[in-house]
């Protein structure tokens, strides 16, 4: 009887499902991200963001539906312009594909920011997109309107591997409190933790094209999921 008892007990032990760890953001496989995230962009409207409607669009991609374009390839861009949410996000992970096109090449998408008031600028962390300072800024981080400085940038041969030139480019931005990583086409190319006590964990998401030169910067496949 009392190896019987011994044997039942191991094969409920075996039978018991084994603890799992929570997800890493930075390693969840695109099926479970989808399904655990929400659009920012429905594919329709600009319902749920607010910026000038002179400046960002809705325009027919030739693969996959349709995206939000920001800017304009027929003039000059005066000041930089932001299509932001209307809400506020702390603690998340955003994925989304970026194209530029045109003759500026410089936009990039915002984030725990804010808008400046009776300014066109936006205040926060930018996720950066395209070419400055007579380099590739890919999926740096930009502090935009504030500290006004490259917080952090990837490997230059590195980013210059990855970048997909005049074809979309996959990012993803990760937050953490503190912590923020941003990933180019898969590959992490910013690990980043803020020192500053004073700078919120918290703020909009926006969408930027940089004044400059006629550019278009196109968005599609927005996605955010809370942390």
């Amino acid at each position: 009887m009392k190896r019987l008892v011994w044997m039942a007990t191991v094969a409920l032990l075996f039978a018991l499902p084994c603890p799992t760890p929570a997800q890493n953001p930075a390693t969840t496989p695109i099926e479970d991200f989808q399904s655990e995230s929400l659009p920012l962009f429905d594919g329709h409207s600009l319902a749920g963001w607010e910026g000038n409607a002179y400046w960002f669009r809705i325009e027919p991609d030739a693969v996959n539906g349709n995206a939000i374009v920001a800017g304009r390839l027929d003039e000059k861009i005066p000041h930089n312009e932001f299509l932001c949410t209307t809400q506020n996000y702390d603690n998340f992970e955003l994925r989304y594909d970026v194209k530029l096109v045109g003759e500026g090449k410089n936009a990039g998408v915002q984030f725990r920011s804010k808008r400046v008031s009776g300014s066109t600028e936006v205040s926060g962390y930018q996720a950066d997109a395209g070419e400055a300072w007579k380099r590739p800024v890919w999926g740096a981080l930009y502090d935009e309107s504030r500290r006004k400085k490259m917080l952090a940038e990837g490997d230059k041969d590195a980013v210059v591997k990855l970048v997909k030139k005049d074809d979309w480019n996959s990012l993803r931005v990760i937050c953490r409190d503190k912590h923020i990583e941003i990933y180019l086409n898969g590959e992490k190319t910013i690990d980043y933790t803020e020192d500053d006590e004073s700078i919120p964990t918290f703020g909009l998401i926006g969408l930027q094209i940089h004044s400059g030169p006629p550019t278009e910067a196109w968005y599609r496949n927005i996605r955010v999921r809370q942390l």
